[in-house]
């Protein structure tokens, strides 16, 4: 907040409102007369032409929301900004429907840059005011949370069924299911060796300093190799086991396919989860241990009872790195036959089909999402429970 003029004003909005006034001048929409054109742009007005009132006095209402300080003005923000982001989504649905009842049965209307501008604008002006109504982290959280409601509520009343995107999501219903499955035994089949792996290792490091440095070094050396590269790596050794040893592929492995993309992010997640532990365990206080030594705990259960709960929080903030990045590495994996949601995204890049590699991408981003959000919770609760 500055005061200029002895008025307040809420620097943040007014970037993000003046970025909502560009998205407004974009392309809300792309009409296309089939899904492998890239189609023109279309305004707003261009389909409803008395619109452009509504979006002045939208642009007014936000200058406006600029000057209100404190809580109580963040409490407007937030409700205003909400509806204005409902208002977005139920045009960008509105407008694929008339432009289909308009036009060819063939033709395919998807999101413009101006939707997505305007969608990312609304999201972190709510966010912004979230953040200036509470400073308590579990209330953050369900403020954050309850913005995905209406959302989809849209999403599953059949509102953007006309978009060229749910169009492509009905065509490959079945396909898209088996590429989430395969995501998510990805994620599993890499976290939880890595944990297995990571946290006897990481806990190792804590206890013998001379370890720790060798670990670091070759853990280091992993996290520098490009991804393709590693999986590249790894499929001459994985085919030659299997060729010497053929009882290998009769249980799963093979050169190409899941097994080397499964090693590969396993190796990538070790440093982190590594980090994590020693980090976590190094920022106990000693202060607290020397308590725990004079009330006659052991070294074991100083470990136990004292230095794993306060190592916690941190270990946790390492885990959510890997599994955000897991989710986004287990893309590339699509290339050596893993599958997953970047067999969409490669197979849409192939054909030149933009709303295919959004059927890819979208999915990626939204449990990127959720992982990170399901983190922040636990995070809060944890918060919480220590102020208790």
């Amino acid at each position: 907040m500055r005061k200029v003029s002895n008025v307040s004003l809420n620097r943040v909005l007014l970037l993000l409102v003046l970025l909502t006034a560009i998205a407004a001048a974009l392309p809300f929409v792309n009409y296309a007369p089939n899904r492998l054109m890239s189609g023109e742009g279309r305004q707003l007005w261009d389909i409803w032409p008395d619109i452009k009132w509504g979006l002045v006095g939208g642009f007014a209402l936000l200058l406006a929301l600029c000057l209100f300080p404190g809580q109580r003005g963040a409490v407007v923000t937030l409700v205003v900004v909400q509806l204005l982001l409902t208002g977005v989504l139920i045009a960008a649905g509105s407008a694929a429907t008339h432009l289909a009842q308009t036009g060819s049965p063939l033709a395919r209307t998807s999101l413009g840059s101006g939707f997505w501008l305007a969608l990312g604008t609304t999201l972190l002006a709510c966010s912004d005011a979230i953040r200036r109504i509470t400073v308590h982290p579990l209330w953050r959280w369900i403020l954050h949370a309850q913005i995905a409601v209406v959302p989809l509520a849209l999403l599953f009343s059949g509102v953007f069924n006309d978009l060229s995107l749910l169009k492509e999501y009905a065509n490959r219903q079945d396909v898209f299911d088996d590429a989430f499955a395969q995501h998510l035994t990805l994620l599993v089949g890499t976290v939880a060796p890595a944990l297995l792996i990571g946290l006897p290792l990481g806990i190792g490091c804590y206890f013998s300093a001379a370890r720790q440095g060798a670990v670091f070094a070759v853990l280091n050396v992993i996290q520098t190799i490009p991804s393709v590269a590693l999986f590249g790596l790894l499929i001459a050794p994985l085919a030659g086991l299997v060729k010497h040893f053929p009882w290998l592929g009769s249980v799963g492995v093979a050169g190409t396919g899941l097994t080397p993309a499964l090693i590969a992010l396993v190796l990538y997640a070790l440093l982190p989860l590594v980090r994590g532990v020693v980090a976590g365990l190094n920022q106990v206080p000693h202060e607290v241990l020397e308590s725990a030594r004079a009330m006659g705990m052991s070294l074991r259960q100083r470990f136990i009872h004292v230095q794993l709960p306060l190592a916690l929080p941190i270990f946790l903030r390492s885990l959510r790195v890997v599994m955000v990045q897991t989710v986004g590495m287990a893309v590339i994996a699509a290339l050596i036959g893993a599958g997953g949601f970047g067999a969409l995204v490669f197979q849409g890049l192939l054909s030149s089909a933009v709303d295919l590699v959004l059927l890819g991408v979208v999915p990626v981003v939204a449990l990127a999402i959720v992982i990170d959000a399901l983190f922040d919770l636990l995070d809060a609760l944890l918060k919480v429970k220590h102020d208790d």
